[in-house]
């Protein structure tokens, strides 16, 4: 199955660690990913956090770029989204790489 990576960034004027509304939020996505992620096929592999320059990485396994849009566009979501830029990007691991050199 496919894997993308979502990087998204927000400003440090957004930053939950500053922001309390944002820190709500924030903290009431992760109950409500798992059935969202779930509904669209979509599974996610891990999400991280550079914390100094506002940035987040999602991985995820999903049938297509179009199920994982459109899991993206679910109204939890779309909230969340509001106060982050993100972009999607497929990506390949190494192995799938190299493979493409032979």
């Amino acid at each position: 199955m496919p894997i993308f990576l979502i990087i998204s960034r927000h400003s440090a004027e957004n930053c939950p660690l500053n922001n309390e509304k944002m820190k709500k939020m924030t903290l009431e996505l992760p109950d409500k990913l798992g059935g969202l992620e779930k509904k669209h096929g979509v599974k996610r592999i891990g999400a991280w956090t550079v914390v100094p320059e506002h940035l987040l990485i999602w991985v995820y396994e999903s049938p297509s770029s179009d199920a994982l849009q459109k899991s993206s566009m679910e109204p939890e979501i779309v909230k969340w989204m509001t106060w982050n830029t993100s972009e999607i990007k497929l990506a390949m691991n190494l192995e799938e790489s190299l493979e493409l050199l032979k």
